[in-house]
């Protein structure tokens, strides 16, 4: 029998239990790793924190068998995995004892530890602490008083991993960074070395987020199945992430964890349904839409915040999300029998009813679309193809094409579906409109005419009853064709449509169409009779309620006077537009009447008033990068006119890096 002489057996050999070895594979921590050693070279505590499957532990064991750490710790580097001893103050006792070699059994407290743990430098790993650090454990304000404790021990380097973030104040807290695709490719080729990397590859990790784990299972799965690059895209594709399973691990028993943690299960039975919505959403929820989303749970604010401490969510520009692969996990497989999610939809559905015009009440609401269109398309995507004839999702579905009008233009993938639907469905002919229009703002007029004609045709078949819509669709085409230059066919769909408001005796759509024409005649150089037209529609207008309208008829008043040469007139037309538009912050109005103003400005070598209305512009810009690069240019016109040659070029170098991002 071998003597005990300072903690050490008389023949050198440590007590307690050596770590497991340092990972194979830690791609992509290098500097994080870095980061760690110089808190335990101090002794810092440290606390890893986030959701199962993200590398914590291979990054612990990582800085555990750093060389620095090694020289200053030496055989004093113990590893305690927490999950693996029923959680009570007296197995951690039990087990802390054990591991670091203190010789005692079955400590009652830290306190007959205490000669052992400050007679040596220590680094200890506390591996899923989440297990002993919940707070709805048992003996859990205990063990948490203790864990603190040792935090405190100035010979203690304490290193925490955990799902919770419930770990003493005094940790540091570095974040663990996404991994790169580098970092994943290298994991994933390590474990599948197969030959050539591939794009497929590439792909399918970026649909994982990259996420330590599922890259590991998903090689792995490969690896064990000698399956190559195309049959893993083909299991993919229709597995998705069932194939993240072996024989040993899968990622779902990993995500479980979590959910069999107390602090979940104390939360309830809404719990899991509210992950499914959050994961449902590519976007996640939107911190400021709870109350509206979830009325009908009132604990919810306490629930998403729990979640964030379980490490199942986490927070991103003010939404609610979660890592792709959880996200796969808790999907519903069937949104329409998920009532949660139900809920959710009718109440982005009861956002988008509202009807959109400038200066009307909730327009500069509307803007919350900005930030979540990308949910409000998905939904749409989704429910359009569980339920091809349900009419409120094809209502919303045109509401949205005029909130991606008005406040964000871009394509979406929703454009097949539209033109998919039958000719006689209900929507067909708001949903092609809205579509046609969205078309026209992202520059594409050839296929914004196509529609238009398409509906003009099925609306002229129907018959009478169907006016107001051949006329929409005849004032749109007009404006269509302006824009492809086809002034003589533009001017004679709004003669025809102007007829058939008048028929009806709207004076407001008159005096929009008349708008429409007088741009038309306009570009065609008949001025006198543009003029007339313009003014003709001021006339059909109230003073109060359609300063939309309004607005943009005296702009278009002024845009023809200037080519005229009555650049006065112009610019009092232009300056009531002004003083029209400027309380309501119109941006496209706005960015217009500046643009065309310091036009006139510098014509008249204005140049400093010019200046000032371009940089009124530029703050108007909103709609695209295409209308900053069109100010850039006057600017960059204006400065070469002053024979400010250097800054004219930078100017124009701006504007032109700007097109050639558009791809024009």
């Amino acid at each position: 029998m071998s003597m005990i002489v300072d903690g050490r057996h008389q023949f050198g050999d440590p007590l307690g239990e050596l770590p497991p070895p340092a990972p194979r594979i830690c791609f992509g921590r290098d500097e994080l790793i870095e980061k760690l050693v110089g808190f335990a070279g101090n002794r810092e505590p440290i606390a890893l924190l986030g959701a199962g499957g993200i590398g914590k532990t291979s990054i612990a064991l990582s800085v555990l068998h750093d060389g620095r750490i090694k020289k200053q710790f030496g055989d004093n580097r113990r590893f305690i995995r927490c999950d693996q001893f029923h959680t009570s103050c007296a197995h951690f006792l039990s087990r802390l004892s054990k591991v670091i070699g203190a010789g005692i059994e079955n400590p009652k407290d830290l306190v007959s530890l205490r000669p052992f743990l400050i007679s040596r430098d220590i680094f200890i790993v506390l591996d899923n602490a989440e297990s002993i650090l919940d707070p709805h454990a048992i003996d859990a304000q205990k063990i948490y008083d203790m864990v603190n404790e040792l935090c405190q021990f100035e010979t203690i380097c304490l290193f925490i991993t955990s799902r919770l973030k419930t770990v003493p104040w005094c940790c540091k807290r570095p974040e663990i960074p996404m991994l790169s695709m580098e970092a994943a490719r290298n994991i994933f080729y390590c474990i599948h070395d197969n030959g050539e990397q591939s794009g497929i590859i590439d792909n399918i990790l970026q649909q994982l987020g990259f996420h330590a784990l599922s890259v590991t299972l998903l090689a792995a799965a490969a690896s064990n199945n000698s399956w190559d690059c195309d049959e893993l895209a083909e299991k993919w594709g229709k597995q998705q992430g069932k194939i993240l399973r072996t024989d040993y691990e899968s990622l779902a028993a990993t995500i479980e964890l979590s959910l069999a943690s107390p602090t979940f299960c104390n939360l309830g039975p809404d719990a899991r349904d509210l992950l499914g919505v959050v994961a449902f959403f590519p976007q996640g929820v939107d911190e400021r839409n709870l109350d509206s989303f979830f009325p009908a749970i009132t604990d919810r604010k306490n629930i998403f915040n729990k979640f964030h401490v379980l490490s199942l969510t986490h927070r991103r520009n003010g939404f609610i999300t979660m890592l792709a692969p959880i996200r796969d996990y808790f999907g519903p497989k069937d949104p329409n029998s998920f009532p949660v999610l139900c809920a959710v939809k009718d109440s982005y559905f009861t956002r988008l009813s509202i009807d959109l015009h400038p200066g009307d009440p909730g327009f500069e609401e509307a803007q919350w679309i900005l930030s979540e269109d990308v949910n409000v398309e998905y939904l749409l995507d989704v429910f359009t193809s569980i339920d091809k004839n349900a009419d409120d999702v094809w209502k919303a579905c045109a509401h949205f094409m005029d909130h991606l009008y008005w406040h964000k233009r871009r394509q979406t993938v929703l454009a097949a579906k539209i033109n998919d639907l039958p000719d006689d469905h209900p929507s067909k002919f708001d949903c092609l409109l809205k579509l046609s229009l969205l078309f026209r703002t992202v520059g594409n007029d050839v296929e914004q005419k196509r529609l238009l004609s398409h509906i003009l045709g099925l609306e002229r078949e129907r018959g009478p009853g169907n006016d107001v819509r051949v006329a929409v669709t005849l004032e749109w085409l007009s404006e269509t064709n302006r824009m492809l230059d086809l002034y003589e066919e533009g001017i004679e769909q709004a003669k025809e449509a102007l007829e058939i408001y008048a028929r009806l005796g709207d004076t407001t759509s008159q005096a929009s169409c008349l708008v429409y024409l007088a741009r038309l005649l306009q570009f065609d150089k008949q001025l006198d009779a543009a003029v007339n037209a313009a003014a003709r529609a001021i006339k059909l207008l109230p003073q109060r309620g359609k300063e939309f309208l309004v607005c943009k008829s005296h702009r278009v008043l002024g845009n023809i006077y200037f080519d005229k040469g009555k650049r006065e007139m112009a610019i009092h037309h232009f300056e009531i537009a002004l003083g029209v538009a400027s309380p309501f912050n119109w941006h496209d109005q706005l960015y217009w009447i500046h643009l065309s103003l310091a036009q006139i400005f510098a014509f008249e070598d204005k140049f400093s008033d010019a200046e000032a209305h371009i940089e009124e512009a530029k703050t108007h810009t909103v709609m695209g990068e295409y209308f900053l690069g069109d100010a850039m240019m006057l600017q960059a016109s204006i400065w070469f006119r002053q024979n400010r040659l250097e800054d004219a070029r930078s100017e124009l170098s701006g504007a032109l890096e700007i097109f050639r991002g558009l791809g024009m």
